[in-house]
C-alpha cells in the first residue's frame, strides 16, 4: 500500500478524488458528498491550527455520533493533530481526567447532549482537581453556553480558520506519516485505572481495511452507525471503513428502537452492527412490522454471547443476508472475525478466525507456553496492527505486550482446528453491557470513597436486554445506616451509566481463597 493510503489524511484525499460526488455522510436533513467533506475538514483543520493546535498536538472530542464529530476527528489528524475521544456518559471529573493526562491542546464539547450541561460539569470538575482547561470548543446541542474567554463556539470556527492560509493546512496534511499516532483510546484496567492505547495511522487504517474486506462493504452500501463513534467499534469500523469503502455514513448519536427503524427505511441502510442487545431489541420491538427493512443486508455483532437463534432470527425476520461475529479490543481492535458463508453455529459459537493480519494463539495465562490438549487459555495476539503502547506507562505496557511482541489480552478461550476462536471466559473479571466494558476494580474503587463500606465486590450478571449488568456485593461498616439507594446514587454521581450497578446485596463478609483474593464466580452464582 502507498505510502499516502496509510494515513487517514491521504485516505480522506483518496476518497475525495475517487468519490467526489458520493454521499459521504447523512445526518438529519444534512448531507455532505466526499468532495464537500473534505472542503469541511480542510476548513476544520485550519481553525484548528489557528487555535494553536501543533503537530501531535492532542484533541480531546467529548461528544455523540454526528457529521460534525466526523469532521473534527478527521480535521485533526489532517492537522497532524492526535485524537482522544471521550465516552459520552463520562461524568465531568472522568472527561478532566482524560484533558489531564493527555495534556490536550483542545477539548471538544457536545453541551446539552442526554440534558446535561457538559461544559459546566468539565469547568467544575476542572476547577476542583486544579486543573486549568484548554481551549473549549462548543459543539452545538441543547444547550447555550454562553462565550468566554477560551471558549470557542462552533459558529466561530470560521474567524480562527481565516488566519490560517490553505497551503499551511495542505502541508499539515503531507507531513502526517504511516508512523504518527492518530488516536488513543482510553481502556480500564484491572487496577482500576484507566490506560490510553495509542494506534498509528498505519493500524488505524489496516484494521478498517480488514474490516472492510470481510464485511465486503462496498460504495454501494449505506452504513448506519449506531456504536459510538468514541469506541473503536464506531470510529475505525465505522467512519474510516466509510472512507475506504466510499460508503454512505448514518450517525445515530443514541439508539432508539423505533428511530433506528426509520432511518433504516427512510436511508436505506445496508449494513447496520452492533452489540447483540440491539439486534434483540430490534426484533423484540412492535414497530418492526410497521417498516421496511428489506434494504439491509449485513451485521456485525459480538461483545457478548450470542444465541444461534439471535443469529437465525436476524437472518428470517430482518432480511440480512450476511450476521458476522468479531472479537476485537482496544488494543488490537479487530483481532478475530467471521466470514461470509460461514455457518450459523459458528457464527454464534465463534468470534470467528484471526484478522487483519494477527497472530492468534492460546496460552497458559501468565506465559507462552500452550496448555494441554484441548483445554482453554488466555487469548494472544501478535501482529503489526497490536497498539504502539499505553500512555505514558511503560510498566503497564511491558505487562500487556511481552518479549516476543505477543498481546496479552487477558480473555480466555480455545481455537478450533480451522482456527476459529471461541471465548469462555474473561481472567480480568471484565463483563459488558450492551457493548461497553465494565471494569470492576474502578467501580469498586468508586464504592471504596462512600462512607459506610468497607469493602465491596462487583460482577456481571446476565440481562435480557443488555446482556450483562453490573451487581454490587458491599459489606457496610459496622453501625453504618447504608442502603441500596445510596450506594447508587453515590455511584451515579462518579460513574457513567453503564458502569453504574443495577442492583446491590449487602453481605457479611465475602467469599475469598486461601489466598485472599475474592471468589467471584461465587457471587456470581449466588
Amino acid at each position: 500500500m502507498q505510502a499516502e493510503r496509510q494515513t487517514l489524511p491521504g485516505v480522506l484525499r483518496a476518497a475525495a478524488k475517487e468519490y467526489a460526488t458520493r454521499e459521504a455522510i447523512v445526518d438529519g436533513d444534512l448531507s455532505l458528498t466526499y468532495g464537500e467533506l473534505h472542503e469541511q475538514v480542510r476548513r476544520t483543520a485550519a481553525a484548528l491550527i489557528g487555535l494553536g493546535l501543533g503537530k501531535d498536538d492532542r484533541v480531546c472530542l467529548w461528544a455523540p455520533n454526528s457529521w460534525r464529530w466526523e469532521v473534527l476527528a478527521l480535521a485533526v489528524t489532517y492537522a497532524g493533530g492526535t485524537l482522544v475521544p471521550v465516552n459520552t456518559r463520562y461524568t465531568g471529573p472522568e472527561a478532566v481526567d482524560m484533558v489531564a493526562r493527555t495534556r490536550a491542546k483542545v477539548v471538544a464539547v457536545a453541551d446539552g447532549f442526554l440534558g446535561r450541561r457538559q461544559y459546566d460539569e468539565l469547568a467544575a470538575a476542572a476547577e476542583a482537581e486544579d486543573h486549568e482547561l484548554p481551549n473549549v470548543l462548543l459543539l452545538p446541542y441543547d444547550a447555550s453556553t454562553a462565550g468566554g474567554e477560551g471558549i470557542v463556539p462552533w459558529e466561530g470556527l470560521d474567524w480562527s480558520a481565516a488566519a490560517v492560509d490553505e497551503a499551511t493546512v495542505e502541508r499539515r496534511a503531507d507531513e502526517v506519516t504511516p508512523d504518527d499516532v492518530a488516536d488513543i483510546l482510553f481502556t480500564s484496567g484491572t487496577s482500576g485505572r484507566s490506560k490510553g492505547a495509542r494506534s498509528a495511522h498505519r493500524q488505524v487504517v489496516s484494521v478498517a481495511a480488514a474490516w472492510r474486506e470481510c464485511g465486503q462493504v462496498t460504495a454501494a452500501d449505506r452504513y448506519l452507525v449506531v456504536n459510538p463513534f468514541f469506541h473503536s467499534f464506531g470510529y475505525k469500523c465505522g467512519i474510516v471503513v466509510g472512507l475506504l469503502a466510499g460508503a454512505t455514513v448514518a450517525p445515530q448519536a443514541v439508539f432508539d428502537v423505533t428511530e433506528t427503524f426509520r432511518l433504516v427505511e427512510k436511508e436505506r441502510i445496508s449494513v447496520l452492527p452492533g452489540a447483540p442487545a440491539i439486534h434483540q431489541a430490534m426484533l423484540e420491538s412492535p414497530e418492526r412490522k410497521k417498516h421496511d427493512l428489506s434494504s439491509l443486508r449485513l451485521a456485525v455483532t459480538g461483545a457478548a454471547t450470542v444465541p444461534v437463534a439471535l443469529v437465525e432470527r436476524m437472518q428470517s425476520e430482518m432480511g440480512f443476508d450476511t450476521v458476522l461475529t468479531a472479537y476485537g479490543l482496544t488494543e488490537a481492535v479487530v483481532a478475530t472475525m467471521c466470514r461470509p458463508g460461514d455457518e450459523d453455529t459458528r457464527v454464534a459459537n465463534t468470534c470467528g478466525r484471526a484478522a487483519a493480519g494477527l497472530e492468534v494463539r492460546i496460552a497458559k495465562p501468565g506465559g507462552n507456553e500452550p496448555p494441554p490438549a484441548d483445554e482453554e487459555g488466555e487469548i494472544l495476539l501478535r501482529g503489526e496492527n497490536v497498539m504502539l503502547d499505553y500512555l505514558d506507562d511503560p510498566e503497564a505496557t511491558a505487562e500487556a505486550i511481552d518479549e516476543d511482541g505477543w498481546l496479552h489480552t487477558g480473555d480466555v478461550g480455545r481455537l478450533d482446528q480451522d482456527g476459529y476462536l471461541r471465548i469462555t471466559d474473561r481472567l480480568k473479571d471484565v463483563f459488558i453491557v450492551g457493548g461497553f466494558n465494565v471494569y470492576p476494580a474502578e467501580v469498586e474503587q468508586a464504592l471504596a470513597r462512600l462512607d459506610g463500606v468497607l469493602e465491596s465486590a462487583v460482577v456481571g450478571v446476565p440481562d435480557h436486554r443488555l446482556g450483562e449488568v453490573g451487581h454490587a456485593f458491599v459489606v457496610r461498616r459496622v453501625g453504618a445506616d447504608l442502603d441500596e439507594d445510596a450506594v447508587l446514587a453515590h455511584a451515579r454521581e462518579r460513574l457513567a451509566n453503564f458502569k453504574v450497578p443495577r442492583g446491590v446485596t449487602f453481605v457479611d463478609d465475602l467469599p475469598r481463597n486461601p489466598s485472599g483474593k475474592v471468589l467471584k464466580r461465587e457471587l456470581r452464582s449466588s
